[in-house]
């Protein structure tokens, strides 16, 4: 069988590109653009093949799904760093819905069986009331910032893609997701890469945070990117599925576990500029619909995945 992951360079698709790898049956193909950052798959390039693409241009997306003809595609090209679609929502907008139409309608227009699944985001809930929690699929959609409205719109394209042309699809709507490789601009990854710095005698021993009372559902990217497989090979098309493991943190409470697994002593300071213009007060995911029709469940525990992100830049220059 062969997969196609747009988005391989990135923090998840490096990690499906490894899982799709370990199975020994899989040919994997990734689609980047030329200047994209490849260090995250340093380890394995040479096992799959690469192919130069920018998802926004329809030419370049028809020609490689043409040339590569997958049975599988996993859509994971995205503008993904929610603060950065406030600065430049066009951008996030542009690249993560007209990506994805490119995508369908190469897929379309070549009349292949193609079987594709889109990666969501549990950003698309955002304002989430106490009442609905935790989240199931069926939750109104509430979108707070320009990204989480791009993966709403990425969903409801889906949606209509299938009802419409028969486009077998599958949605997933991922919750928070960590480990290592992850950048540091993104919450879990930033707090260990200040400790390390902080272990190393490279910075003050000041941890500079942002808002600490949110709560989040977080999962290790290795079994999210095992649950995007599972999507494709036991999910229904049309539908979609929370990947989470139904338990909320408070980001105070992932920063306390950093710290006691680093064992050094450090000030935590707040920064306004580390807060978002409007930020989702709990994301708190039910898994129960994707465990019922998939078998999957969570095999990582949470420590476990924090311990990781640390050895992971110790080993860093």
């Amino acid at each position: 069988m062969k997969v196609l992951i747009t988005g391989i360079t990135g923090f998840a698709g490096s990690h499906l590109a490894d899982l799709c790898l370990s199975r020994g049956d899989v040919e994997v193909c990734g689609i980047w653009r030329w200047r994209s950052r490849t260090e995250n798959i340093a380890h394995c390039v040479e096992k799959f093949c690469m192919y130069e693409c920018d998802v926004r241009d329809a030419s370049s997306v028809r020609d490689a799904i043409e040339e590569l003809r997958p049975d599988w595609i996993f859509h994971l090209a995205a503008q993904s760093f929610v603060p950065t679609s406030w600065r430049a929502p066009t951008e996030s907008l542009t690249t993560n819905v007209l990506g994805q139409l490119n995508v369908f309608e190469a897929v379309k227009k070549l009349g292949l069986k193609t079987r594709i699944q889109i990666a969501g985001s549990s950003e698309e809930y955002g304002m989430v009331y106490e009442n609905e929690l935790p989240i199931k699929e069926t939750n109104p959609l509430r979108p707070l910032s320009p990204y989480a409205v791009s993966k709403v719109a990425q969903d409801m394209l889906a949606y209509q893609y299938f009802m419409s042309f028969r486009l077998d699809v599958v949605r997933t709507r991922g919750f928070n997701h960590t480990g290592p490789r992850r950048p540091p601009v993104f919450v879990c990854s930033d707090f260990a890469k200040q400790l390390v710095d902080v272990e190393r005698g490279k910075k003050s021993p000041v941890i500079r945070v942002g808002n600490m009372e949110a709560t989040r559902d977080f999962t290790d990217v290795r079994d999210i990117v095992r649950g995007y497989w599972l999507a494709l090979e036991k999910g229904k098309p049309g539908e979609v599925y929370n990947i989470c493991s139904g338990q909320g943190r408070k980001i105070s409470e992932v920063l306390d576990m950093l710290i006691e697994l680093s064992g050094v002593k450090v000030e935590v300071v707040k920064e306004e500029c580390r807060f978002r213009p409007s930020d989702v007060p709990v994301l708190v995911g039910d898994n129960s619909k994707f465990v019922k029709e998939t078998g999957w469940k969570p095999l990582i525990p949470f420590e476990q995945t924090l311990k990781d992100l640390l050895e992971f830049w110790r080993k860093e220059e």
